[in-house]
């Protein structure tokens, strides 16, 4: 299949352009920096919609592209946070809406953000939006990727949670202090963490853009959450260190601002639609995940 991929130079575009190069998929790539090959095209996404020739015959289109929101939250950076996934994504479509032939699916990412701090609560695609910064960023992109279903476009939202991947990601920041036997839960440790392994993250991009039943939000988790002191004692222990060191919210906040809530919130949510559709995770225990990715 011919696909058009957004946001393949980031930590987990990386990982599904060598999964769909492998599996034998012709891909165009949609991205500021170019790097002088064939199939690869020039796009800002806030500024402009992209070159119609980036999406021409494609069969799939899968978005990724967005301002990294692990960063302090100045006013700048929430603008720069919301533009990349909104208005990005509505110029995403609106060079798709230009299109003679229009491709069969639309995979869009988007965010645990969306549900915000819910505490205990089980999360599930029919689970409300939340209130706050994040929430409403992920109901506007969302939204913006919804108006290419008015095209006859499939549609899936990736609600994405925490990647554990090698090189890249929420992990890579864990391990230098973990490493040093510096690691301890955060803020107490009872909110939840919805976490996915990379390959099972990447497969399921694949997957969705190939399941034509499947369209809508679909929370992109492994199937068992873990509460962060669970997770942070996991880590330890595959490391064999210590993780006994909490850092309180307040130490927290001062670091991070209101990003820490990033850190601090509690997301519990379930891949129900992906189950339900028959797909099947290969990495459902955060150890084994752990080790996987580790040694």
């Amino acid at each position: 299949m011919r696909i058009t991929l957004t946001g393949a130079t980031g930590f987990l575009g990386r990982q599904l352009t060598e999964a769909l190069r492998g599996e034998g998929h012709e891909l165009r790539i949609l991205s500021r920096r170019i790097p002088g090959e064939p199939g690869f095209y020039a796009w800002d996404p806030p500024a402009g919609p992209p070159p119609p020739e980036s999406l021409e015959g494609a069969g799939a289109v899968i978005h990724l592209a967005g301002e990294p929101v692990a960063q302090r939250w100045t006013k700048a950076a929430r603008e720069r946070i919301r533009r990349s996934r909104v208005d990005g994504t509505r110029n995403l479509v609106e060079t798709l809406s230009r299109l003679a032939v229009r491709p069969e699916v639309l995979v869009s990412a988007s965010a645990m953000g969306y549900y915000g701090s819910r505490g205990d609560e089980v999360l599930t695609e029919d689970s409300p939006a939340g209130r706050g910064f994040l929430p409403e960023v992920c109901r506007e992109w969302e939204a913006a990727a919804d108006a290419a279903a008015e095209l006859g476009i499939r549609v899936v939202k990736l609600r994405l949670g925490v990647v554990l991947g090698k090189g890249g990601g929420a992990l890579a920041k864990m391990l230098p202090a973990f490493r040093a036997g510096a690691g301890g839960p955060l803020a107490g440790g009872k909110q939840w963490m919805s976490w996915i392994h990379v390959e099972d993250a990447v497969r399921l991009m694949a997957w969705s853009a190939g399941q034509s039943s499947v369209r809508g939000a679909l929370n992109a988790v492994s199937p068992n959450p873990i509460q962060n002191k669970d997770f942070t004692k996991a880590l330890g222990g595959v490391l064999r260190r210590p993780a006994v060191f909490p850092v309180p919210q307040a130490a927290l906040q001062l670091l991070f601002g209101e990003m820490a809530e990033i850190l601090t919130g509690s997301q519990r949510a379930e891949p129900r639609v992906a189950l339900a559709a028959g797909f099947r995770f290969r990495h459902e225990d955060v150890v084994e995940s752990l080790r996987s990715l580790l040694y």
